[in-house]
């Protein structure tokens, strides 16, 4: 098990490398490169990203956010072009030893919460809540106003500017789309880039739906154990690998996560693994929580037992943190939260390792 932490890069993220160096048994980060979907990744800042992070004694083998241009979701003529930049950045980031590229599908949102800092009155920290009531008679153009708002002035990966005022254009194109219909369109970029990625060593790991279920009327594909033999079945390669969340996929509770893990786990087709903690406060309505397993609805013991048992080399990382501390920064991506998340699994790992 590699243990990481995600880093949005020196410009982007007020933590500096060398805080996270110091944290026990943390070996490396997952990073990325602040770049619009269907963007070929230049290859001198990438390198510049790698010097930085291994100068400071970290491993970068993992890289997140390498977005899929709409154009290829909905199938659309000018897709050919973005597929040709991905492949491109695939083998560009092949060169400099990065083994796992995690991505998602999901149309248009990349993730959603109703509120980036709830109060926790238990204790007063803030952390990242969703509640469906919230959404009626909102809009996603509302919501992404709001979102901007109380993001501490942070640009936030999935609801980048230049994607919120295509907003309403994206929208209307996917007026009519189906779930099937998106999946055919998930198997023509996956037939154009998995026999890239098994020339050049690259695992391709999609992340789930965040939440679990479906939006704004938008079909979504990767929120259930169905969903993965679905994708997995699309290209059947070890390349064609998943990064399983815990807390996309389990913020619905019909999900077993540690029976999912273990089931694609032994399948050899989990690249990379996020882990936190959620606490269900009703139907569709959740905050997150610390990593402790008593402080959410989550058996932490369990889920990090079955990726003992079916994936132990993975890479893995804590995610989303709450505020503590009166911490300034990123939401869900603060410091000392995700550094206490790490120690508790670090913790949990090396029970399991002696048992």
């Amino acid at each position: 098990m590699n243990m990481t932490l995600r880093w949005y890069g020196p410009d982007a993220d007020p933590i500096p490398l060398k805080y996270i160096r110091q944290i026990p048994g943390v070996s490396g980060i997952m990073g990325l490169l602040d770049k619009p979907a269907g963007e070929d990744w230049p290859e001198t800042e990438f390198s510049a990203l790698q010097s930085k992070v291994n100068e400071a004694g970290l491993r970068l083998e993992v890289v997140e956010s390498v977005n899929v241009h709409e154009d290829i979701k909905l199938g659309l003529p000018s897709r050919d072009k973005y597929i040709a930049n991905y492949i491109s950045t695939v083998r560009m980031l092949a060169r400099h030893g990065v083994k796992v590229i995690i991505y998602n599908f999901m149309p248009v949102l990349d993730w959603l919460r109703t509120d980036l800092a709830r109060r926790i009155p238990e204790d007063g920290s803030c952390s990242m809540y969703y509640d469906e009531a919230d959404l009626e008679g909102l809009g996603p153009l509302e919501l992404a106003r709001r979102n901007r708002e109380g993001s501490g002035g942070f640009s936030l990966s999935g609801w980048e500017p230049e994607r919120m005022a295509q907003l309403e254009k994206t929208l209307k194109q996917y007026e009519g789309m189906t779930a099937d219909g998106l999946r055919q369109n998930y198997r023509y970029f996956l037939d154009a880039v998995i026999p890239v990625c098994e020339e050049c060593g690259v695992r391709m790991a999609c992340h789930p739906d965040d939440p679990a279920w479906p939006i704004f009327g938008l079909p979504r594909i990767a929120h259930s154990s169905e969903d993965f033999d679905r994708i997995v079945a699309l290209r059947f390669s070890p390349a064609n690998a998943l990064c399983l969340c815990t807390g996309s996929l389990g913020s619905d509770p019909k999900n077993d996560l540690p029976a999912i893990i273990r089931r694609f786990g032994h399948m050899d087709r989990i690249a990379a693994v996020h882990v936190r903690n959620v606490k269900f406060l009703g139907p569709r309505r959740f905050r997150e929580s610390a990593h402790l397993s008593k402080d959410g609805s989550f058996d932490m013991y369990e889920i990090m037992r079955a990726v003992h048992e079916a994936c132990p080399d993975v890479w893995i990382r804590p995610d989303h943190g709450r505020m503590i501390w009166d911490e300034k920064g990123r939401p869900g991506y603060g410091l000392f939260d995700r550094a206490l998340g790490a120690e508790y699994l670090l913790g949990l790992w090396e029970a399991l390792e002696k048992a």
